[in-house]
């Protein structure tokens, strides 16, 4: 097994990690665990790619991933459906909430179907996946601000994110890959600033711990 395969999985063992303890305290809090605009881009990006994915033979193990990342990721979203509108601004119509939550969705799909047109699919799957990465990275820190709680939340969701980001940061933005020729600067400098912002969320978290 391959060092780029190895870091592969671990990235993938990581997310999903994340996802099923997402949908487990979603149900627990009653509340919900990734922020919705990441979540949302999160969606789109591995239903794309996924079905990219599938039109390849032979099918690879990163769309494996991705299709089992896709569906853990409706879970989440239906916690997000279920229990979001709690933490919907009060200064807007509460029947906004789900208007404005297919807004996000259409808008999620747009975006990541023109990364993929504009760049290619390799590439534009790559540099998308990172620039959400680094936007879930700080609004996972913004969500326990606007909350005042940890409902939602936790240190598992928090290292695995870390860890499920930093493996493939290594794999393209260190190792390099063919479709970048070489490292990709833009995808390393996302990926340590994933870093730095999932370890102060970390930090965050734990002290909030503490505290409660």
């Amino acid at each position: 097994m391959s060092i780029k395969t190895l870091l592969t999985l671990i990235s993938g063992l990581a997310w999903t990690i994340v996802y099923i303890e997402g949908i487990r305290l979603g149900f627990k809090d009653r509340s919900y665990a990734i922020p919705f605009f990441a979540l949302a881009l999160n969606i789109a990006w591995e239903l794309i790619y996924t079905f990219y994915g599938l039109r390849t033979s032979p099918t690879d193990v990163q769309t494996i991933i991705n299709a089992v990342w896709f569906l853990f990721d409706l879970g989440i979203l239906y916690t997000y459906l279920r229990f979001g509108k709690q933490y919907f601004p009060s200064s807007l119509p509460q029947s906004w909430f789900l208007p404005w939550s297919l807004l996000g969705l259409l808008m999620a799909f747009l975006v990541e179907y023109a990364f993929a047109r504009e760049f290619g699919q390799l590439k534009g799957g790559s540099y998308a996946a990172f620039l959400q990465n680094l936007l879930m990275s700080v609004l996972f820190i913004t969500m326990l601000a606007q909350r005042g709680s940890i409902a939602g939340q936790s240190l598992v969701i928090a290292v695995c994110k870390w860890i499920g980001t930093l493996a493939p940061t290594i794999i393209f933005g260190v190792l390099g890959t063919r479709t970048f020729n070489g490292p990709s600067f833009l995808i390393f400098i996302c990926g340590i600033f994933c870093s730095v912002f999932d370890v102060i969320y970390i930090l965050l978290l734990a002290r909030k711990r503490v505290a409660t």
